[in-house]
């Protein structure tokens, strides 16, 4: 127990303003990264990927784990033609995040248009059985629609 001595002063003092810059640095780095991902959804509204492209990818630098910038930083590297990066990039949220149909099903889109039918029906079969565990039917239903278009066509 710190006691009422001017030491004891300092030590209190001294945590006090460590916590408090600690909280603005966060606050600070969280108005940063909103800003830039609002200027990437603009940007990319707009149909500047490139511009979108070099915002999303600040995002990722300011914080690494945001797997819904890593999403949309791939469907803007797929509009662009960078498929294979855009492929990483879906494989690698899968692997951070097993559970998220997205990636799934963004890696699947990006499997059909490169001829390779039975993984991206593989990757469809899961985002379907994820979005059916997290009660989402409509897009469970819907990709159930692609799988039977996709066997039709064989």
């Amino acid at each position: 127990m710190l006691d009422n001595s001017p030491i004891g002063n300092i030590v209190a003092i001294s945590l006090v303003t460590i916590s408090i810059g600690f909280l603005i640095y966060f606050a600070w780095k969280t108005v940063i990264t909103a800003n830039l991902f609002q200027k990437g959804v603009k940007l990319c509204q707009n149909k500047d990927y490139s511009g979108a492209e070099a915002a999303f990818r600040q995002v990722i630098a300011i914080n690494s784990t945001n797997d819904v910038v890593r999403l949309l930083l791939g469907d803007i590297l797929n509009h662009q033609g960078k498929t294979e990066e855009a492929k990483e990039l879906f494989s690698e949220v899968i692997s951070r995040s097993p559970k998220n149909p997205d990636a799934y099903l963004r890696l699947a889109n990006i499997l059909l248009l490169q001829n390779n039918q039975q993984e991206a029906v593989n990757n469809l079969q899961k985002a379907k059985y994820l979005f059916q565990k997290q009660r989402q039917p409509q897009k469970a239903e819907t990709i159930d629609k692609i799988l039977q278009d996709i066997g039709n066509k064989k």
